[in-house]
């Protein structure tokens, strides 16, 4: 069952349109991501679920619920800001307990909803605490709780991670992607990170200039992207534009790469980790010869450019100790490239 809906909705600001005509349905239950560059209509689209913006046209929907004209605190969601947004001059439980005091609830609820939900993100035994003296990955801990303590239909994170350093993003990722499992509760997530999309989304919609450009898994984003905006966004990719005919993309006049497929397009994407490289021809189809002229070692990957003719490639290999061959530049290699790795791109 669907627990957002958002029907053709458009804003505009300053006579500028930030979003077109976005069509979304949501699950109840799942962790979808809004994902794009900066200035891309995300943050303003989840501003306008939250409640704290209008939109010019469109309609919001929870269930069966039209919510679009709902003011922001009629909606029972919760909101996670980049910034976490916590009062300064009040404690950690008091925090937490804000929003359940200006509903009213009764004292002893509060004391029990607080305490479960500092367990719920490993806080126990920070009531006392003020805020200013938590760490980073503490404070964005104490704003997750302030907003599930009220126990939303939705909870809205925009960027929550994107202020911690890297080791404890990865770590904040796993442990809010497992509340949200154990809560079961519908997330809507803003990033422009693509890691933080793939690795914890069920569902990411892609935005590029106030549009909604696929929707899909993660696999199903990186694998087949519909276009070239996706497929560069989305991870590393060899991109060039080929005349795609009879199943095969000719890129120039004496480079050209056998498809699996007959479809049409104007782009072939190659992503670098499809690119074999070895000493010998590891097959008969899309296996050229090439020379290489940059390594890169990545620690666990190595990265090498290659030089088949005047087309430059990028391929990725993984750096065992087993079954690995390592290179160096200017050796002549054999490079193959399955015709299933082949992605025909519309634009």
């Amino acid at each position: 069952m669907n627990m957002v809906t958002i029907k053709a909705i458009g804003k505009s600001y300053d006579n500028k349109q930030v979003l077109r005509d976005i069509n979304l349905s949501i699950r109840e239950g799942e962790f979808f991501t809004l994902l794009g560059p900066s200035g891309c209509g995300k943050t303003t689209l989840l501003r306008i679920v939250a409640g704290f913006v209008y939109p010019d046209s469109g309609r919001v929907i929870f269930k069966d619920q039209d919510i679009t004209e709902l003011a922001a605190e009629n909606r029972n969601v919760g909101m996670v800001f980049q910034n976490y947004a916590l009062f300064p001059f009040m404690n950690v439980y008091e925090n937490v307990a804000y929003g359940l005091k200006v509903s009213k609830v009764k004292k002893n609820e509060i004391e029990k909803r607080v305490k479960s939900y500092l367990k719920l993100v490993k806080l126990e035994g920070y009531e006392d605490r003020n805020v200013s003296e938590l760490s980073g990955g503490e404070q964005q801990r104490v704003a997750l709780a302030r907003a599930l303590v009220v126990e939303p239909r939705v909870l809205l994170l925009d960027e929550p991670l994107s202020n911690l350093d890297a080791r404890l993003r990865d770590k904040m990722r796993m442990e809010l992607k497992e509340i949200q499992r154990k809560l079961g509760i519908t997330c809507i997530f803003v990033t422009h990170d693509q890691k933080e999309a793939l690795t914890m989304s069920d569902r990411i919609a892609v935005f590029d200039g106030g549009q909604c450009i696929q929707v899909g898994t993660p696999k199903e984003i990186y694998s087949n992207p519909v276009d070239t905006f996706v497929a560069t966004f989305i991870g590393e990719t060899n991109l060039f534009e080929a005349r795609v005919d009879n199943r095969r993309a000719a890129i120039n006049s004496s480079f050209a790469l056998s498809l699996s497929s007959d479809r049409k397009g104007k782009f072939i994407s190659v992503r670098p980790q499809d690119i074999l490289v070895s000493k010998s021809k590891i097959q008969e189809e899309n296996s050229f010869e090439a020379t290489i002229i940059k390594v890169i070692v990545g620690g666990g990957l190595e990265e090498y450019h290659l030089l088949i003719g005047d087309i430059e490639l990028r391929a990725i290999k993984l750096n065992t100790i087993v079954d690995f061959e390592g290179f160096r530049e200017n050796d002549r290699v054999w490079v193959s490239v399955d015709p299933r790795a082949v992605h025909v791109l519309r634009k």
